[in-house]
């Protein structure tokens, strides 16, 4: 078995990138093994790879090379582009690192278009705004309006779970807690923290109820940080 460590930095330098190697998906995790590493710095490096390229540039059989590439291809991490003839034998594929890896700019792209749309509201019309913005983001939650907030809130961490918020509730004393264990907005929350407050409007406006925000990515037992709503 190869040896197990923290290779976050061998893909593109930055330890906030970690989600790029250790990646949950089902019962299956991808351990950050070398080999697998070094296939990623290989196609990070040429952008374009085939088994037979990957195998000479690591010392390895196309076999072995095929059998990582499966599986980074299964968890996403890569993916084949094109086919490569090679004479008369069958075509070879063609990989490059997938889009989820190298991922794209639509973080600055909804930074810019914030600052443009928020930029010269202020007070109530601001509000105004980030509350059509939860409108849309709540617009699928389809929970019985009438029914009990336990069975509504169940139904709402379904909705917000689509959203990538990993929320969970439980009951407090000063009324239901909220928690998110991740922010989908994590790339821009800090030049845009009045997120939080859309994030406030949509718990609002799906449950009925007031929503105060208690804490703002504050670290949890894990030592991962959250955002706990309290719902009166």
């Amino acid at each position: 078995m190869e040896e197990q460590g923290d290779y976050s930095v061998a893909l593109n330098g930055s330890q906030s990138n970690k989600e790029n190697i250790y990646l949950f998906n089902g019962y299956n995790w991808l351990m950050p093994l070398p080999t697998r590493i070094r296939i990623m710095e290989q196609l990070r490096k040429h952008q374009v790879a085939t088994a037979s390229d990957l195998g000479r540039a690591l010392g390895m059989t196309r076999a072995n090379i095929r059998h990582h590439l499966i599986i980074l291809e299964t968890n996403d991490f890569v993916e084949v582009i094109a086919r490569r003839h090679m004479g008369r034998g069958r075509p070879e594929l063609v990989y490059a690192l997938s889009r989820r890896t190298l991922g794209d700019g639509l973080d600055s792209l909804a930074a810019a278009l914030l600052m443009v749309w928020l930029g010269p509201a202020s007070g109530q019309e601001t509000d105004d705004r980030l509350r059509a913005l939860a409108g849309q983001l709540g617009s699928k939650f389809l929970g019985e309006e009438d029914a009990a907030l336990p069975k509504r809130l169940s139904a709402l961490i379904d909705h917000l779970n689509q959203l990538h918020y990993q929320a969970r509730w439980e009951a407090g004393a000063q009324g239901a807690r909220l928690i998110f264990g991740h922010c989908p907005f994590s790339a821009i929350i800090a030049d845009h923290p009045e997120l939080c407050r859309m994030d406030a409007f949509m718990l609002e406006q799906n449950t009925g109820r007031r929503v105060r925000q208690v804490d703002h990515l504050v670290p949890a037992s894990t030592g991962l940080p959250q955002c706990v709503f309290i719902i009166s």
